[in-house]
């Protein structure tokens, strides 16, 4: 295995032609590949718009089977020809139920799993509570073939205990599908800064890499507004995209330099988890 992990993020916007919509991950993963990247990483729920901001009993029909995806069916050859770890974001239906998950295909095509968003929001414009069951796998890092990765979804990289669970698993790089804009209900929040800043936050803190790839444009009002980046293990962001382009970005980092800046810490040898654990019991 490589001392080093190339991580790229994509960055789009998504219509209602589910293939039109993997076409465009199949161009921008070649383009990223052929950049060097390993691991790439597209938007959360990239299958077509963000359907979410609404109630809409329709919706439901999206949904597939995990191993039946269209998006999991063509970009697992994809992933197999380029020779790269693909985070496939998809809506997934389980007999009746419904879930925000991620299958992770490996270098060679193959599945290693999925991952259930644990997290499920519920305000004006993400109202996925109406969509989603919240996620039964437990947070997942997975074994790639370029290194051990643990993948969130959206609304799960604002809570610390997420990137902290998958690092103490042994995560060495945290990646997140994203779908975050604009909030209908006040024209005037914009949350893009504090997005990354809680993200850079989960880097500082575990000492480790965080890719964000998010979408862009203009869904029915709803501006989402991309600034997709990688960050480094110490928070800094290496590289970004802007609030309008469809493209990716590629960063590369030392696993060996991680390894070593995050046992200097000391975060890991200080834990003092008998002082943590009566508030993490269920209220």
């Amino acid at each position: 295995m490589s001392a080093t992990i190339s991580v790229a993020v994509l960055q789009a916007a998504f219509g209602e032609d589910i293939q039109a919509n993997i076409a465009t991950i199949d161009r921008l993963a070649r383009d990223a590949a052929a950049a060097g990247a390993q691991v790439i990483l597209p938007p959360e729920l990239f299958q077509g718009p963000y359907f979410c901001k609404t109630q809409e009993e329709e919706h439901f029909a999206l949904a597939w089977p995990a191993d039946e995806h269209p998006c999991v069916l063509t970009l697992a050859p994809l992933a197999r020809e380029l020779g790269v770890v693909i985070p496939v974001s998809i809506f997934e239906k389980d007999g009746p139920n419904y879930y925000n998950s991620v299958v992770m295909l490996d270098a060679d095509g193959g599945v290693l799993g999925t991952y259930r968003k644990s997290h499920i929001p519920d305000g004006p414009g993400y109202q996925e509570k109406f969509y989603f069951r919240p996620g039964d796998t437990g947070f997942k890092v997975w074994n790639t073939a370029f290194g051990r990765i643990g993948v969130g979804i959206c609304w799960d990289q604002w809570f610390p205990e997420a990137a902290r669970v998958m690092t103490l698993q042994g995560a060495e790089l945290l990646l997140y599908p994203t779908a975050i804009g604009s909030e209908p209900q006040d024209e005037s929040l914009e949350t893009s800064a504090r997005w990354r800043r809680a993200m850079q936050g989960h880097a500082v803190s575990n000492v480790i890499p965080v890719a964000a790839a998010n979408r862009v444009g203009d869904e029915d009002g709803q501006l989402f507004y991309g600034t997709s980046f990688i960050c480094d293990h110490t928070g800094e962001v290496m590289v970004e995209l802007d609030r309008e382009e469809t493209d990716f970005r590629l960063w590369s980092f030392d696993r060996v330099e991680v390894e070593r800046d995050r046992a200097a810490w000391g975060f890991f040898r200080d834990r003092r988890t008998d002082l943590y654990s009566d508030y993490f019991k269920p209220a």
